[in-house]
């Protein structure tokens, strides 16, 4: 089974909308964005929600300290990590909290990035959040095993095309899914969720 994650969700509605059709965990940012969050505002969306959906805190290069306290607060089931963050930071974070590290991907992927120590890697575009896709042949290089996350320029229009390609653990979506930044779309939102359905 592929799983499926909503990213920079903003608004209550959205979250119960997304729990209702069947999205398994929900991204919230805390780093420069037109979809970030207060932890308090964060948290307010969280308690929205009920116990099978998990929930994410997105940070880029934010102090360990501060993230450990949004976390407590919010609270977060993991913890994503999207900046240059080492690998020290995700090991104290993961005495805590899941931690997801993600990459940029701009080539034929970095057998590297599977020793950094995360639960799983999320794989992105060259500029997150831009809704720009990567060269799905780049994941040629990910070997078996690897709990990979998909992310970059996907929406109910291709997902297929890269599950046709490539069995990854989850995928990630944001623009893909909105009529509006930070306003998620329920028919696109179901449309994506069909697609990943026939094609995972």
């Amino acid at each position: 089974m592929v799983r499926v994650k909503v990213c920079g969700v903003t608004r209550e509605e959205d979250a119960r909308m997304l729990e209702a059709l069947g999205v398994h965990a929900v991204g919230f940012v805390f780093a420069p964005s037109r979809r970030r969050l207060t932890p308090e505002r964060a948290a307010a969306i969280a308690a929205a929600l009920g116990p099978f959906v998990t929930r994410v805190g997105v940070f880029v290069n934010a102090p360990g300290d501060w993230i450990l306290e949004v976390a407590q607060a919010v609270p977060l089931d993991a913890v994503q990590l999207h900046g240059d963050e080492p690998p020290e930071l995700a090991r104290r974070i993961g005495r805590r909290h899941p931690v997801i590290k993600a990459f940029r991907v701009r080539g034929p992927v970095n057998p590297a990035i599977f020793r950094y120590p995360a639960d799983a890697l999320l794989l992105d575009g060259p500029r997150p959040g831009s809704g720009e896709a990567f060269d799905w042949s780049w994941l040629d290089a990910v070997p078996r095993g690897v709990r990979t996350i998909v992310a970059g320029g996907l929406g109910p229009e291709n997902v297929c095309g890269l599950l046709q390609r490539f069995t990854p653990y989850a995928v990630d979506v944001s623009s893909g899914v909105e009529s509006a930044p930070g306003v998620k779309d329920r028919d696109r939102v179901g449309a994506f969720l069909r697609a990943v359905e026939g094609c995972g």
